[in-house]
This record gives structure tokens, sequence and C-alpha cells, in this order.
């Protein structure tokens, strides 16, 4: 079992549950953050290839038994910590997958289904944080409480995001609680290619069956999420850029409301730009996985201003989808078909819109919302 030493914060988890660290260990953790950020986003740009490991129970049981060994040792704590590892109230179900060293688990607590996140495996993967030594001292015990939260802004971005946002939006995933350097978040669903409307809509209040019953569901879960795109673009301080969109990154709640549920690839805008900004010859290398910006050639720099938005992904990887191939399917009139069709393959296009000023964004925003209303009053009509 690791020992905290003199002058040094020890690692997530290690934790009471008073006192904050100082001003200085703050300043000092965030500096290190920014940076950390920055070359684990390098990283995966320059290896977005990397493979996944074959995902286990056998291995994921294992992890969870060493993190409950390093519980009952002292070495971590967390409020669900006594659930998973002595009341038995925490209890694995599957491994959901792995990723360049991320693991996904669904467990049961207390009876509700979760899921379980961390960004490594073992907890010894963390980096130790090296703060002030009169920060440690300063609060004494009670200055351990903030390292877990130190540690995490540094290793794990998505659970800051996910607790920055859950009180905030409707359209992220709340954090119920952790345990050492995983963390819980509630369980839904994820989208996927091989739904036909991408999302199951089992468990969708008031789905009827039928081609009818469909294009209801997607015209709901379509407008959910233009009103995340508005959210994400005008309700923060800064603009929240979504890098990774794909139906696995995205469920849906009973009333179609769209929740982003993997934002490992989610940046707020001075972020966003400090990722873009890089050397570069060509625009092809200044794509970061579905944010893109051009490359300046007179300086061999990428442009620091993402070009295409959130709104152009969601219409090309998702909206084509449903307003393109399956059109056959709706019981809409034809008419409207062709028009939310034209609407999406204008909005789907990343240099059209790049070269559009921002008022014709804005114009293809509320088009496609106006077409998704009548969507919906139709429906409703032909269901009288």
């Amino acid at each position: 079992m690791a020992r905290r030493r003199r002058g040094r914060c020890g690692r997530c988890g290690r934790c009471g549950r008073r006192g904050r660290c100082g001003r200085g260990a703050l300043l000092a953790c965030a500096a290190w953050t920014a940076g950390w950020v920055l070359a684990a986003a390098l990283l995966l740009r320059a290896h977005p290839g990397v493979r996944s490991e074959r995902c286990t129970d056998e291995k994921s049981r294992r992890i969870l038994a060493a993190l409950c060994q390093e519980y009952q040792g002292g070495v971590l704590v967390g409020d669900l910590c006594e659930d998973l590892c002595v009341a038995g109230q925490l209890r694995y179900q599957r491994c959901l997958y792995y990723e360049r060293g991320k693991k996904v688990l669904q467990a049961t607590w207390r009876g509700r289904p979760i899921i379980l996140k961390s960004k490594e495996e073992a907890f010894s993967s963390f980096q130790p944080l090296s703060l002030p030594e009169d920060a440690a001292e300063e609060g004494g015990p009670d200055a351990l409480e903030a390292e877990l939260h130190l540690l995490v802004a540094g290793e794990q971005e998505e659970f800051v995001l996910f607790s920055l946002l859950q009180d905030l939006s409707r359209h992220a995933l709340p954090v119920l609680g952790s345990c050492g350097h995983f963390y819980a978040v509630e369980y839904l669903a994820a989208g996927s290619p091989r739904h036909r409307a991408l999302f199951p809509l089992e468990g969708a209040a008031g789905v009827p069956r039928g081609g009818r019953g469909q294009a209801r569901a997607v015209s709901d879960m379509a407008l959910s999420f233009l009103d995340m795109v508005s959210h994400f673009e005008d309700d923060f301080a800064h603009r929240l850029h979504l890098c990774d969109v794909k139906p696995e990154n995205f469920a849906i709640r009973s009333d179609f409301t769209v929740v982003a549920i993997d934002v490992d690839m989610a940046f707020f805008e001075p972020k966003m730009r400090e990722i873009l900004e890089q050397n570069c010859t060509g625009d092809e290398d200044c794509n970061f996985f579905d944010c893109f910006s051009k490359c300046d050639l007179r300086v061999n720099k990428c442009g620091a201003e993402r070009v295409n938005s959130n709104l152009q992904v969601i219409c090309d990887k998702i909206f084509r989808h449903w307003f393109s191939s399956s059109l056959g399917s709706w019981a809409i009139p034809f008419p409207l078909q062709r028009q939310l069709r034209d609407a999406v393959q204008e909005c789907a296009d990343p240099w059209s819109m790049a070269r559009s000023p921002p008022r014709a964004a804005s114009d293809v925003f509320w088009k496609l919302r106006s077409l998704l209303r009548a969507t919906q009053r139709e429906l409703q009509e032909a269901e009288k």
C-alpha cells in the first residue's frame, strides 16, 4: 500500500469528507490539468486506431476485487465503496467495453441498473499529484478531500464534465457516486447502427407499433437533438463541442429526451481552440475526430476556430439515417419528407456550412425545427 509523503497529496479517493486544499494547490493543479488534457488529446489524435482490449467478466471481476482490496486497506474511499465491497448492494453484472484503458461495466446498485466507469484499470495507473507542501499541511487531514477532485480533474475529464453538467443540463448523465477511481452513472441503453431507428424504442413512452409510431418517435428524438445543440451552443459561458458523434454515445429517456452518455471527446471552447491550433500541411491535418478546422498554408498552422459544428455532424451522422434511407416507411406526406431530406442534406455538408455566414447556419437550424414540428402535427392529425 502506497504511503502519503510529506508535501505530496495521495491519489484518487484518499480523502476524508471535509476541508479544502489551499488556493495555491488548486492553481497548481489547474495548470497541470490543462497540460495533461492537451497531451492526451494529441496522443489520441496521433493514434486514433489504437485497438480496444478484450472485455471479459473474469477480468472485470478481478479489477473490482482489486479496487475493494485497496478500499479495505485504507488506500481509497468513496461513497459507493461500502455497498460494493462490504454490503453487497452494488453488484457487477457484465462488461460492456474496454477502450484505450477505459473500463465500462454494467452493475446494479440497490436494485437500480447503473454503469461503472474508470479511465484506467488500476488505481496505481494514475499519476500522483505534487502539491505545495504548505497546502497539504495547511488543511491537515481535511485537505485530503480535495485530492480526489484534483486528480479526477486531471485524469478523468468525462467525470468532471458530467459533474459540472448534472445540475445544468437534462442532456447529460448525473454522477451517482464513486469508489476510488470508478464512478457510477445512470444506465441508459445506448444507440446502435443495428437499430432501425438508431435507438431502442421499446422502453419509450406511448410508442405505437408501425410506421406512424416510429415516425413520431424519430421526430421527437430529432427535436431533442436540436434542443441539445442549442443548449450546448448558447447556455454555458463557453460553447461545448462534441467531437465524437455516433449513436453509441447517446441514449434516449422514455420521454425521448436525448442524453449524451459518453463525453470523452467533448470540449468547451477554450480547450477546443487549443486542440485545433496545431501544425499542418493540409486541411486533413486539422481534423480532430468530428471537429474540423482549416490549414493556413502561409504559416502551416491549423486555425483555432472550428469550421464545422455540432449541428452539422448530428445532421450527417444521425439525421441522414432517419430522413434519407428510411423515407419510404414514413407515414407523412411525401412533400414534407422531401423538404426534410433536402434540409438535412444542406445541414450535413460541412464545407458548405463552413463557407456560409453564421446566419445561414441558424436558418438551417430553424428550418429543420419547423419541418419537424410540421411532421408532428401531420402525425397527430393522422391519429385522429
